[in-house]
């Protein structure tokens, strides 16, 4: 019989609180400026999330410009090969763009529309985000720039030119480490000096309230179809749920219609660069702090001083300091157990997979692959585990072949 969720709703589902706060994660630390749009984006987006006509649009782009329902794949070569048990990807790289992504920003862009706002901007680290954004905003005619560290414009060529094509103006952030983090700050600095008529699409459950709140809103499709047909296609929910985690949009995205399930394990996989003890990293959560990063409280890297330190990942869309404030609360409530692999078992997983399964996987993707080694082996093959594809690699070659003639 299909398994059914439990109807008690435990604290870790719960709406952030009026604070904007996951227990002690989240809220708002911005400049006063700032409050009136984000109360008013707040309330815009309560409005139309209870909007039958706009949840009916979002429905219809998600179906017929992004492509979804994205399959549920049975990996059974790559489940063979592991002996783990029986490996089913969420095939989120089949999305239009290429990435989970599109699914955060068709959201946010009709909110941008029903505000009457006519210029965008964002921030991209991996360009998955920039080159979704540009998409949308291509659409609806929409003036479109896109802060990226000067670091991610070089090792992200193909996607900075995606984005040109589309219509955007890509702008090359050169302070500090010229990576995803400083695109994230250039970017509010934008929004705080033109925020009458400027919507800021954040990319991730990241940043002040209610982006953490609406973005995951918008990214539970993933996990909504992956149960769905996980119950359709092996008549019983997973046992364990597998996603990487830089921001934590595409892990947050598939946990959350699974939190109910208490039975169902699941894991985020952080980058641990060249190892939590060389200091070069991206794990947050695993090796991070407490403290306040674009605007909210979260697990962060930071020094004894309070000073963010630089985060490392091969992975452009993994390196990134902080990670968003549910997911400190979901460390923090045992609910959701997190690990890191390091740059060059992610290298391996993407050269497996690629072989195995004949898909190239983004590298924050092939972060979550490589986790699958960590788990403990299953003789009898039957233990279903659900892992979150969360990108296509293309936009990764560059890098991996860089790191193979090394």
């Amino acid at each position: 019989m299909p398994a059914k969720a439990s109807h008690r709703r435990p604290l870790y589902l719960r709406r952030p609180d009026r604070r904007g706060r996951f227990g002690a994660y989240g809220g708002r630390y911005v400049p006063e400026t700032l409050i009136p749009a984000l109360d008013q984006l707040a309330a815009d987006f309560e409005r139309a999330w209870k909007d039958k006509s706009f949840r009916a649009e979002y429905a219809r782009w998600l179906a017929e410009f992004a492509g979804r329902p994205t399959p549920l794949y049975h990996a059974a070569n790559l489940s063979r090969r592991l002996g783990r048990g029986q490996i089913y990807l969420k095939r989120e790289d089949l999305n239009h763009t290429g990435s989970h992504k599109l699914n955060n920003t068709i959201g946010q862009i009709l909110l941008a529309v029903r505000q009457g706002k006519r210029r965008i901007i964002a921030e991209t680290g991996a360009g998955q985000h920039g080159v979704a954004t540009a998409t949308v905003a291509a659409l609806f005619g929409l003036i479109c720039d896109v802060y990226m560290g000067a670091v991610d414009v070089a090792r992200q060529a193909p996607n900075v030119e995606r984005m040109r094509l589309l219509g955007a103006r890509v702008i090359p952030v050169t302070t500090g480490a010229q990576t995803l983090k400083d695109a994230t700050s250039e970017a509010i600095r934008d929004w705080v000096a033109n925020v009458e008529t400027t919507y800021y699409v954040i990319g991730s459950v990241v940043g002040p309230h209610p982006y953490p709140y609406m973005v995951r809103e918008f990214q539970r499709v993933i996990g909504r179809e992956a149960r769905a047909q996980a119950l359709r296609q092996c008549g019983h929910l997973p046992d364990t749920l597998v996603a990487c985690v830089g921001g934590g949009s595409n892990a947050i995205g598939l946990f959350t219609d699974f939190l109910p399930d208490t039975k169902v394990e699941m894991i985020g996989v952080e980058a641990g660069g060249c190892g939590r003890r060389s200091g070069q990293h991206a794990a947050s959560l695993t090796a991070g702090t407490v403290g306040v990063l674009h605007g909210s409280m979260s697990y962060l890297l930071q020094d004894q001083y309070g000073q963010v330190t630089v985060p490392h990942s091969i992975s452009a869309g993994l390196d990134y300091p902080g990670v968003g404030p549910e997911h400190s609360f979901l460390r923090d409530s045992g609910r959701v157990r997190y690990l890191s692999v390091t740059d060059k078992d992610a290298l391996a997983a993407f050269e497996m997979l690629a072989r195995t399964e004949g898909i190239l996987p983004a590298l924050e993707s092939a972060h979550a692959i490589a986790a699958l080694s960590h788990l403990p082996g299953n003789k009898s093959g039957r233990r279903l585990i659900v892992v979150c594809l969360s990108g296509r690699g293309d936009k990764d070659l560059a890098t991996v072949m860089e790191q193979n003639h090394a």
